[in-house]
């Protein structure tokens, strides 16, 4: 089970961090994605942690902005993110797969979770 925590209200220009807490099994072995969902948009690939060489890629629209880390010992990423912007607003979901690649669409992963709303706005 992934549970994703953390989002809320935030004015431009501040920031947030997101959890997610994995429970009955491990991080360690597989390719962990930050996905987001806007408004009447397809998912987006904020960013992603390969289990094949463990290098973590960025959305061209976060990069610099936002930081992907994890805690094996408490089993739990995280995603910090400064400088929001408006086009931020989404609900962040969390989501592992087996497979080597970092997929776009939240549905190509093997397991995710209830997502977090994430609110940009004066």
């Amino acid at each position: 089970q992934l549970q994703a925590s953390g989002g809320g209200m935030v004015q431009p220009g501040g920031s947030l961090r997101l959890s997610c807490a994995a429970s009955g099994f491990t991080f360690d072995y597989y390719t962990i994605g930050w996905l987001r969902q806007a408004p009447g948009k397809e998912h987006q690939g904020v960013s992603c942690i390969s289990r094949s060489d463990g290098r973590t890629t960025y959305a061209d629209s976060v990069k610099g902005r936002f930081t992907f880390s994890r805690d094996s010992a408490k089993n739990t990423v995280y995603l910090q993110m400064n400088s929001m912007k408006p086009e931020d607003t989404a609900v962040y979901y969390c989501a592992v797969t087996l497979g080597s690649g970092c997929p776009q669409s939240l549905y190509e992963y093997s397991r995710w979770g209830r997502g977090t709303l994430v609110t940009v706005s004066s």
